[in-house]
C-alpha cells in the first residue's frame, strides 16, 4: 500500500470512530433539552411566561399604575418578593382592580418600564 492511501484509511477509521464516540452525546442532549425545537415536558413549566401572584395594595388610574406586593419575577431576574409600582398594558384594567384584591399576572420589560401585560383575579 502507498503511504497516501494508508493516510487516507487512516482518516477514515478515525472520522468513522469519532462519529460512534459522538453520536450518542449529540442524541443525548438532543432528548435531555427536547431537540428540533419539541415543547418541553408538561411537567416543567415555562418560567419565562409564568404568572405571579400579587396582592393590590393601591390603584392610581390618574398616573396608569398599581401597586403590588408579590411574589418571585423570575423573568425579570427579581427572586425576592417585594411591593412595587407596576404600569398596566391597558388602563381599563384600574378599574376592575381594587386596594386587597388577590390576583395573579405576568409582567415585563415593555418600552423601558416594568408592565402588567396580563392578569387575572386569582382563585
Amino acid at each position: 500500500m502507498t503511504t497516501t492511501l494508508k493516510s487516507s484509511k487512516t482518516l477514515l477509521v478515525l472520522a468513522f470512530s469519532g462519529l460512534l464516540i459522538a453520536g450518542p452525546a449529540f442524541a443525548a442532549n438532543e432528548h435531555d433539552h427536547g431537540g428540533h425545537g419539541a415543547a418541553a415536558p408538561e411537567t416543567q413549566a415555562p418560567t419565562s411566561t409564568a404568572m405571579t401572584r400579587g396582592v393590590v395594595k393601591k390603584v392610581d388610574k390618574a398616573a396608569g399604575k398599581v401597586t403590588l406586593s408579590h411574589g418571585a419575577l423570575v423573568n425579570l431576574g427579581m427572586t425576592t418578593p417585594m411591593t412595587m409600582v407596576f404600569r398596566v398594558k391597558d388602563s381599563a384594567w384600574l378599574d376592575q382592580m381594587k386596594e386587597g384584591d388577590k390576583i395573579r399576572f405576568f409582567a415585563d420589560n415593555a418600552d423601558g418600564a416594568i408592565t402588567i401585560l396580563r392578569w387575572e383575579a386569582a382563585k
